[in-house]
């Protein structure tokens, strides 16, 4: 329950984001947030992360829905088994719902943190959710999946193998 809360919380905190900066930001423009470190500057990105694919945010918004769908199905499944994959389910969960939401209702996503220290693509909340929920995912994937109910040392299938004389 705790991280449908935490995934639900970071979509609200996405999309208020969002919203404060359509509404009091006009497009292109920039506002000091931190200074030397982070501006919030109103983008309208149709494309995918550095705006590739931006004539394709009909597919972008399918595959967004499929991630969700899909995320959805493994968590009720309890394809999750502990904390590090409850995590990161939570986190890709928030971020892709949070630009769905973008690219259903606007035909693009809100982005505003633009990095004044360095040269890099303007993003938002849940970008920020999806950048840390997918090596999250990758790294939970590969020290726990298929390794259930294994004991150390213990061949992969040597459970599936007949006793010895059969």
């Amino acid at each position: 329950m705790f991280y449908a809360i935490l995934a639900a919380a970071l979509v609200v905190i996405d999309q208020i984001v969002k919203y404060l900066v359509r509404a009091n930001i006009p497009l292109g423009g920039s506002v000091r947030f931190i200074p030397f470190l982070l501006d919030l500057t109103y983008v309208q990105n149709t494309g995918a992360a550095f705006s590739i694919l931006r004539r394709h945010t009909w597919l972008l918004t399918l595959t967004s829905a499929v991630v969700v769908l899909v995320m959805c199905w493994l968590i009720v499944k309890g394809f999750f088994k502990n904390r590090l994959g409850l995590w990161s389910a939570a986190l890709v969960l928030a971020g892709g719902v949070g630009n769905l939401i973008d690219r259903a209702v606007f035909g693009c996503v809100t982005d505003m943190f633009q990095t004044t220290f360095m040269d890099f693509a303007v993003f938002n909340v849940a970008d920020c959710c999806i950048t840390i929920g997918v090596p999250l995912l990758f790294l939970y994937v590969w020290l726990y999946v298929g390794k259930d109910g294994k004991k150390e040392g213990e061949p992969d299938g040597a459970d599936q193998l007949p006793p010895d004389g059969q």
